[in-house]
């Protein structure tokens, strides 16, 4: 007869064997948590929505680890319903990975008989709805695996095309998993490469006939890519705007890659003036008042020879104050962006200091450091010209050994003032500290 101990490690072994959320080795830092939920939380839940499931499913994961088990297992209930929902069905394979996080939340919860249940379930769906290829996963269990790493890091992403592609292979009827493989694609390919652009927009030409209601694949993707090849696509982007509009509040709406074709091939004022129109439709969309932040930040920080209006930088900063209590974790980008938004305000430039004052009293994780002593680098020379400050600051966030682009930002910087010789001894001092930077750790990217 099988002992206690021997139980618990039979059941352990088990649930490490499942395919789901508790077992993809997911990044799960709590920074990434918290920007996560934000991105799902944004994505919304209108029905119809084909990945409504899985969302589901990921916000139930990200909720444990922020320990909100009760939350947790709420979400993991409304995905199988979802799930029966979208699929017409009370059972089947798509919820193999459902029933894995619903197994070992009640392991982790100290509920041994009903994470044995569960397992027992998804043993009888494995059974039932085996895979059509016999070496490999069932496709619905690729597809979720391949939706999920979509929102974690490059290669993660990589990783997340491949699946996709497999789930493809074996199901090759389910639109929205060729939609979402084009994308992943579109995510991961050197875009230096013209052949290869070639290729990418071949297939998305494709997946937006096979899907012409994914509204997000059009305006970010398609357009873009054919506007880079030198189509004329003004009547049709602004044809688009009218029914991303229409559709409800969502990131998956298309509304954020939309005014990215309109900064770069119409003009960030059309920009501002559709993110406006939006959220006067919907005032207390916390997601569009993001947008339209971003497009003020556009006009203010980001495009050097634009000519804000003052009430131009009292609209963003009405904006970046609401986006910041309303995604209050984490805060710092936005944080840096109101205080660059400050320093472009004729009457209100003091409080940019007093905000990179408060953050360089933070206690911030290495990453976040970086960031800030980049950013607070170029605030000094861009607004006071203080240029020795100014390069002290690139030269703590060139000394943190992590791959990111402020990181790259400080260093070209100092290389800059370096090659200009201005002082031979400021050079001498830039070389010197130069020769001696580490080498950055494995640097992961998250674009949710």
């Amino acid at each position: 007869m099988m002992s206690a101990a021997q139980s618990q490690t039979t059941l352990e072994s088990q649930l490490e064997a499942l395919q789901c959320h508790f077992t993809w080795d997911l990044e799960t830092s709590k920074s990434i948590l918290l920007h996560l939920r934000d991105h799902l939380e944004d994505i919304g839940t209108e029905e119809g929505n084909s990945w409504l499931g899985h969302i589901y499913n990921l916000r139930g994961f990200v909720q444990y680890k922020l320990g909100f088990t009760e939350d947790a297992q709420s979400f993991f209930n409304k995905a199988a319903e979802a799930f029966s929902k979208i699929r017409n069905a009370d059972e089947g394979p798509w919820l193999v990975v459902n029933y894995g996080n619903l197994a070992w939340l009640h392991h982790h919860l100290g509920d041994q008989a009903e994470s044995q249940a569960y397992l027992s379930k998804v043993n009888t769906l494995m059974n039932k709805y085996p895979s059509p290829s016999q070496d490999e996963l069932h496709p619905e269990i690729y597809a979720e695996k391949g939706w999920t790493l979509m929102k974690f890091s490059g290669e993660q992403k990589k990783e997340a095309a491949d699946y996709f592609q497999r789930a493809i292979r074996m199901q090759p009827d389910m639109v929205e998993w060729n939609t979402s493989y084009v994308l992943g694609l579109v995510y991961t390919s050197d875009h230096r490469d013209t052949g290869l652009q070639a290729d990418l927009l071949e297939k998305m030409r494709v997946a937006k006939e096979q899907d012409p209601e994914n509204l997000f694949l059009a305006a970010l993707y398609y357009l873009n890519l054919r506007a880079d090849h030198g189509e004329e696509i003004k009547d049709e982007v602004r044809e688009l705007a009218r029914k991303v509009l229409r559709n409800p509040v969502s990131s998956y709406s298309g509304m954020r890659p939309l005014l990215n074709v309109y900064r770069d091939y119409l003009s960030i004022d059309e920009a501002i003036d559709l993110a406006e129109q939006a959220l006067k439709t919907h005032p207390d969309e916390r997601y569009l008042k993001r947008c339209a932040a971003l497009c003020y930040k556009w006009k203010i920080i980001n495009v050097r020879d634009s000519r804000p209006e003052q009430s131009e930088i009292d609209r963003a900063i009405s904006l970046h104050e609401e986006v910041i209590a309303l995604y209050p974790h984490p805060s710092l980008a936005k944080e840096i962006d109101l205080a660059n938004i400050y320093a472009n305000s004729k009457k209100s430039k003091a409080k940019a200091e007093q905000i990179y004052r408060k953050l360089l009293e933070r206690d911030l994780e290495p990453a976040d450091k970086q960031k800030l002593y980049s950013s607070y680098a170029t605030h000094l020379y861009r607004h006071y010209k203080e240029y020795q400050k100014s390069i002290q600051y690139h030269k703590k966030a060139a000394a943190i050994p992590q791959q990111s682009s402020y990181r790259v930002n400080s260093i070209n910087t100092l290389k800059n003032i370096r090659d200009r010789g201005k002082s031979s001894n400021v050079s001498r001092e830039i070389e010197k500290f130069l020769a001696n930077l580490q080498k950055p750790k494995c640097f992961k990217k998250q674009r949710f």
